[in-house]
């Protein structure tokens, strides 16, 4: 059984998210926009993967994600194309400033993501196999996540692709199905309480 709570922690990701403006006040919608800037710096008003890795990693120091480039993958992919533009056009292709607070959000949520499927990963190889996914399991039922008494019928339901490994990908969309990332919060409420 993996002790989720108290095993390996990345990154204190209060602090991570604390850098990520992301709410909509006056000071943190300047935050963004100072942040858009330095990170855009040949100023054409889109960010590139390349641009966003270099920014959270120079700009913001936060040198705990830069080995979270699968969170950081598919924050991008979600964000990116939310404002539709012209077909054929950047839009699709970048984020824009408009698309930039939905970035920061995905961010924080696929880097929080990120920290859970890395406590299963005992392993350590970016994949979380049935052996892993069986003692991480007692836990994940404990916060309510759906698991199946046969453990492997929800194993096989989150790996999608069926290649006998749950990569972040798949987990993080079965977590964001089945509000995971609530339920690890509230079992850490409960943990402090």
């Amino acid at each position: 059984r993996v002790d989720l709570n108290t095993s390996r922690i990345m990154a204190d990701w209060n602090a991570i998210a604390n850098k990520l403006p992301v709410q909509k006040t006056p000071e943190e919608k300047a935050r963004r926009n100072d942040m858009f800037m330095q990170w855009d710096p040949n100023g054409n008003g889109y960010l590139s993967l390349a641009e966003i890795d270099k920014g959270l990693h120079i700009t913001l120091g936060l040198e705990e994600i830069y080995n979270c480039k699968p969170a950081l993958m598919r924050a991008y992919h979600a964000s990116k194309g939310l404002k539709k533009g012209k077909k054929g056009g950047r839009d699709d292709d970048y984020v824009s400033r408009i698309e930039f607070r939905m970035l920061l959000v995905y961010l924080k949520l696929y880097f929080e993501l990120f920290n859970i499927f890395s406590k299963l990963d005992t392993g350590e190889d970016r994949r979380v196999d049935i052996d892993e996914f069986r003692a991480a399991a007692p836990t994940l039922k404990e916060w309510g996540c759906p698991i199946d008494d046969d453990v492997e019928v929800t194993f096989n339901k989150i790996d999608a692709n069926g290649g006998g490994q749950i990569l972040f990908r798949e987990f993080a969309e079965w977590a964001i199905a089945n509000n995971v990332l609530e339920k690890f919060k509230e079992s850490q409420d409960e943990e402090d309480d």
